[in-house]
């Protein structure tokens, strides 16, 4: 396998800066499988989502929250520092996993200033891993009271501008406050398609993966499969693997929703840390059909993807780019179906 056989062309003023208003007003590209040899797709909208499911279909999202974890602060000497929180590495959350900009040129022990709000956090060096650092924050109080104080809602690099509003980058089903990224398949969902969803006999199950340092990673391993996974935090609970279960398709919302669930069902473990990368030849024990954005070249997604659907991927793709879809975080979606072969 070569990672070149996972690259395409994308223009960058494809690249969505604005999300769609309102959210399920977001173009959904659905995949029909192959007929006579060419893949079949279907072009609409998040809010048809609900003609393409059905009664016992369980449908599971990812109800992490984005936490204010993008922090500028400010070195002694007056040179700006960039910090972008990953993990908790205690359980009162004061010290976490972190890329900053620029830690290569920190010394283990300063002491970073925001200067609005005369905070204080210090560097404690890299981490074993050594893709992250180590960041401790000064509070009196508590982890998100500082951050709400200090951060914000770290968007993407490939965005140029900030939100209007912050919360266009939390989904409405949203809870505990713990990632670095939004899943954002689930940023097309509004209450009232939620709603119409559930009406129809669809059942809503939550599980939790806390979008970590591979969200940042890019493969940069000639062979992907050299590619190494950072292990990100997950939780299933026993109800809803029950539900899996029973249900007549599981329809994962996002990449991460579905690292949930086949992390579960693979290390027989409902909570954790996985490292799971989903490749050609993987095993799937759950997922039916996935909802999802349009991924970068050359990613770990994109890989996801191709276990999922196999080369058909490229036509999706090519006829999102002829009609005018928006990709990655804040651009469209599709709606994927493992079972729709050659019909």
């Amino acid at each position: 396998m070569q990672l070149s056989q996972f690259d395409y062309d994308l223009p960058q003023d494809r690249i969505a800066q604005v999300p769609a208003e309102p959210r399920d007003h977001a173009q959904l590209l659905v995949d029909l499988g192959r007929h006579r040899g060419a893949t079949s797709i279907e072009h609409r909208h998040v809010f048809n989502l609900p003609e393409y499911l059905q009664p016992g279909d369980l449908l599971v999202v990812n109800d992490t929250r984005v936490i204010p974890g993008r922090l500028r602060l400010k070195r002694a000497s007056g040179g700006n520092v960039e910090v972008l929180l990953l993990d908790s590495l205690t359980p009162d959350s004061r010290r976490w996993s972190a890329l900053v900009k620029p830690g290569g040129k920190l010394k283990d022990g300063e002491i970073l200033h925001h200067v609005e709000s005369a905070s204080e956090c210090i560097f404690h060096g890299r981490l074993d891993s050594g893709d992250s650092f180590e960041i401790e924050l000064c509070f009196n109080d508590d982890a998100l009271s500082f951050l709400d104080r200090i951060g914000e809602i770290p968007l993407p690099p490939y965005i140029t501008s900030s939100l209007p509003d912050s919360d266009r980058y939390q989904t409405v089903y949203s809870r505990r406050p713990a990632s670095a990224a939004a899943p954002t398949a689930g940023l097309h969902f509004t209450p009232d398609l939620l709603r119409k969803i559930g009406e129809m006999g669809v059942e809503l199950a939550r599980v939790e993966l806390v979008v970590g340092l591979d969200t940042f990673q890019p493969i940069q391993t000639d062979n992907p499969l050299d590619h190494k996974m950072h292990t990100e935090y997950y939780a299933v609970n026993e109800e809803v693997m029950t539900q899996v279960r029973s249900a007549e398709r599981v329809v994962a919302v996002g990449t991460t929703a579905v690292r949930a669930l086949e992390s579960a069902a693979a290390r027989d473990e409902l909570s954790g840390r996985t490292d799971l990368f989903i490749h050609r030849g993987f095993n799937w024990q759950c997922v039916d059909l996935m909802m999802t954005n349009f991924h970068l070249p050359k990613t770990t997604l994109l890989l996801m993807i191709d276990a999922f659907i196999g080369d058909r991927w490229r036509d999706i793709y090519a006829s999102a780019l002829d009609n005018g879809y928006r990709f990655l975080s804040l651009g469209d979606t599709m709606l994927l179906n493992r079972h729709a072969e050659e019909r």
